[in-house]
């Protein structure tokens, strides 16, 4: 007699061919308006889930997990971070938590780049111009940005990701620097051709360009703080690509404002989708709708990793991608 098919609720529209996959393998449910499930909503879905798959926009706390019925034994999360999960609860309850990796690095990397050379080059102010109909014509002095070649980059996280954007700036002629919570391999370091700060500190009075590439932990909570980003030169940059809530987006609004920074490039806010209207209204800000990873191709990856995940877990093994407390 074949074993029952997992029954696997999903919070979100994916893409077409992993829905498909995940219908033939699965006893699915689908969203298929795609809007974001309530707290209710939530509740109700993990009563009935032998799997759950939230994306990072879920807050999967301690309140909703706390109701999960007896059965729900997997949270098949679809994306890399994990923080809008709550681990501790989902250890304690006994549900194996899975995620992404890996898959949206080179993605991710392509956006850091292109905020890079969007806020150093004015591209967001110069196509607004034109669209405005406002540009008379080229002047040697309209529109001067700055060039990257020969700029000092300092990467905060130095993971898959980090190291990804680290490789493009090389290419771009940018001199890499990094802090990380642990030192890379010195091969690592030698390929990359970058220099390690231990002090966050130290390092961020020293950059022409910050990028954030570290996860939202309770570590990293308002790591660019106030009095962090008061370190930073005012002819300063800084990029996330990252979770909106390592900076503090108040602090660097006032900063921007007042040009004690010269410009940020943001695909993350600290509490999306809402933003700091004061941001909203600052030209030296390029702002994006966390779009760093959505190409068709990562979505499909992200996808075929959640149905590894599931597969291996209800064949009775360890899968893939399962998410220890702490490790991150």
């Amino acid at each position: 007699m074949s074993q029952p098919k997992p029954r696997v609720i999903v919070t979100r529209r994916l893409p077409d061919p992993i829905e498909t996959r995940m219908m033939e393998l699965f006893d699915t449910r689908l969203n298929l308006d795609d809007k974001p499930m309530s707290q209710a909503e939530l509740i109700a879905a993990v009563k009935e889930a032998d799997v759950f798959v939230p994306t990072v926009t879920d807050r999967i706390d301690s309140g909703i997990l706390s109701q999960a019925g007896e059965q729900l034994r997997l949270i098949a999360s679809f994306g890399t971070g994990v923080d809008h999960i709550d681990l501790k609860t989902a250890r304690m309850r006994g549900i194996t938590v899975t995620n992404t990796p890996g898959v949206l690095t080179e993605d991710t990397a392509d956006m850091t780049m292109a905020l890079i050379l969007a806020v150093s080059r004015r591209l967001s102010e110069g196509e607004h111009l034109v669209r405005a109909g406002n540009w008379t014509g080229w002047s040697p002095t309209a529109m001067l940005g700055h060039r990257i070649w020969g700029k000092r980059l300092g990467i905060i996280g130095m993971g898959r990701i980090g190291q990804a954007v680290a490789r493009r700036a090389k290419g771009f002629g940018l001199s890499v620097h990094y802090h990380n919570r642990r030192r890379v391999h010195p091969d690592i370091e030698a390929e990359l051709e970058a220099t390690y700060w231990e002090s966050l500190d130290q390092m961020l009075a020293r950059m022409d360009v910050i990028s954030v590439n570290c996860p939202h932990t309770p570590a990293t909570y308002h790591l660019l703080s106030a009095r962090r980003l008061k370190l930073l030169q005012p002819t300063t940059i800084i990029v996330n690509t990252s979770r909106g809530e390592v900076i503090d987006e108040n602090a660097l609004t006032r900063m921007l404002a007042s040009g004690e920074v010269a410009g940020a490039g943001l695909d993350v806010f600290e509490h999306e989708p809402a933003i700091n209207p004061k941001l909203i209204k600052l030209d030296n800000a390029v702002l994006l709708p966390h779009m760093g990873s959505a190409t068709i191709e990562g979505r499909i990856d992200m996808g075929e990793k959640v149905i590894i995940n599931i597969k291996t877990f209800v064949d009775g093994h360890t899968p893939p991608d399962r998410v220890i407390e702490g490790m991150l």
